[in-house]
């Protein structure tokens, strides 16, 4: 669903978001007058998606898009802290072993 909201345009997405709206305010009217939803996590879903869109909408309307490129940007900048936390954790282990040597000799 993410994928096809990015799809849309401004004025399709904001259609969709009134329709989702209309969908909520009935399951919210049906949850009210006593009747079980069919699906309890619709509500949810639905809240959800109109978050999804109302997102999608302020980034576009402050220039932030999220591509395959800026993804991989932050991807590459999370690699090297990666291999700092592997870097500790040898180095933890080796001061264990020498702790554990010095202790039996």
């Amino acid at each position: 669903m993410k994928e096809d909201l990015r799809a849309l345009g401004d004025g399709a997405l904001t259609e969709k978001m009134r329709e989702l709206q209309k969908e909520l305010t009935k399951q919210n009217a049906q949850i009210a007058t006593g009747t079980i939803p069919k699906s309890p996590g619709q509500v949810r879903n639905l809240k959800r998606g109109i978050a999804r869109i109302k997102t999608l909408l302020r980034e576009r309307s402050l220039g932030i898009l999220q591509t395959k490129t800026s993804a991989a940007k932050v991807a590459k900048r999370a690699a090297p802290v990666a291999e700092k936390k592997e870097a500790k954790e040898k180095r933890d282990e080796k001061q264990e072993r020498k702790r554990k040597a010095g202790a039996k000799g």
